[in-house]
């Protein structure tokens, strides 16, 4: 599934610390020919960098600002014979305001209406729902710890804990609602594939879901817990207030959607929890990603080798073609499917010791992130892209009025 995306040589490459107010910048070797051809110059919220090959313009952040004569050169590593490496510094406004991203779990607030809609198609799927309750759902691993906790027999053993008609349980990575008659006319029920998840254990039956899909274009949004409850992903769904505009930019884009919709919920685990560690799992309980949270303040800017020419200024940015730097998460990943010596070592030592926050995603929106970080790993300059086992990548941070392209486009040389 996953795109080896590979821009060829590296052009420039930009990536901004605002808690450290430091940067680091990669030329290619063959855009800058050498260091002293290599000039840094800016001010408040906008950064050249000038090269032989040409002049790139970029946009800051509000409140990002390039210290002149800052720019140094510092070593390239094994990679110094095609990148040349330079560290800046920056000044960040605290008085900036650091943007809003939204995130599903966090913005849903008791005795407020919402619409939900379909992701892909854009359908109204339930309207007006009003919750007296907004709850959150204890940890995803909560009922193998019980034991830990009770002196006696597990008191929730085979039960779950369900919505009640009013209520809005939170997952971390889905929600739970009660059904009402209105489901049929926007939804559809069918049983999925037979679970394999506990057919190694014979006193854990194999589990069918009922899978929820969405009646307009067929895309699977959940699966139905019990007949009177959904339990609805939140990268298959857009919440919205039933009063004001509708926005139609979520459905614009399922892999921008998607890219930042799990960005929001890692940024906000990682601060309300400082979880770090993740694992991505399907639904079927197989772990599919690791991954591990860096940073949190990354500001990234990225143009391949071949728009770094010409006689009019280039202004590059990291698959976004508004011509700005954008905040980004810094994350590790490793894919549970690779077979290297050093890769399967970190698997099982994750699996063994437990490490990682589980996050479940259906097995789709799994592989689409994977793909994803694929894409922005292929396109980072080659001394950046592994770190011991793992592999490099970012996730974007975007607002409502960012736009990108899929990485099936003929844009992915950008990504």
């Amino acid at each position: 599934m996953s795109a080896n995306v590979d821009a060829g040589g590296v052009g420039a490459f930009l990536e901004l610390r605002k808690r450290l107010q430091t940067g680091l910048l990669i030329v290619g070797k063959d855009v800058a020919g050498s260091p002293a051809k290599v000039s840094v110059t800016g001010g408040d919220s906008f950064l050249h960098i000038s090269t032989p090959r040409g002049l790139l313009r970029l946009d800051l952040p509000a409140g990002v600002s390039h210290e002149q004569g800052s720019c140094i050169q510092t070593a390239g590593g094994e990679s110094g014979h095609d990148e040349l490496h330079f560290r800046l510094r920056i000044s960040v406004d605290q008085c900036t305001d650091e943007e809003t991203l939204e995130d599903v779990i966090e913005g849903l607030q008791p005795k407020k209406s919402y619409c939900f809609y379909c992701q892909v198609c854009n359908t109204r799927l339930l309207q007006d729902r009003v919750f007296k309750r907004v709850l959150p759902l204890p940890n995803g691993n909560w009922n193998a710890i019980v034991d830990d906790w009770c002196c006696h027999p597990d008191p929730f053993a085979n039960k779950k804990l369900l919505p009640r008609v009013e209520d809005c349980l939170l997952g971390d990575t889905f929600l739970l609602v009660a059904r009402d008659s209105s489901c049929e006319e926007t939804l559809t029920e069918e049983e999925g594939p037979l679970g394999t998840e506990d057919s190694q254990d014979p006193k854990k039956p194999c589990r069918r879901a009922v899978l929820i899909s969405c009646k307009s274009c067929l895309s699977v949004l959940g699966e139905a817990l019990a007949p009177a409850t959904l339990k609805l992903y939140i990268t298959e769904i857009v919440v919205e207030p039933s009063v004001g505009d509708r926005r139609v930019v979520d459905s614009l884009n399922r892999f921008l959607f998607l890219e930042r919709t799990i960005a929001a919920r890692l940024l906000e685990l990682s601060s309300s929890r400082s979880n770090f560690h993740f694992v991505i799992q399907t639904p079927d309980e197989k772990n599919f990603l690791l991954l591990w949270l860096l940073n949190t303040d990354s500001i990234i800017a990225s143009a391949p080798e071949k728009s770094v020419s010409g006689d009019r200024p280039v202004s590059p940015s990291l698959h976004n073609p508004s011509h700005r730097a954008i905040r980004a998460l810094k994350l590790l990943y490793i894919a549970c499917s690779d077979r290297g010596a050093m890769q399967r070592e970190t698997i099982n030592s994750w699996e063994v010791n437990v490490i990682g926050h589980l996050l479940v995603f259906p097995l789709k929106v799994c592989e689409m992130l994977l793909q994803q970080l694929d894409n922005s790993n292929s396109s980072l300059p080659r001394s950046l892209r592994f770190m011991t086992s793992f592999k490099v990548s970012y996730l974007r941070l975007l607002n409502e009025g960012s736009e990108a392209r899929s990485p099936d486009s003929s844009a992915t040389e950008e990504i």
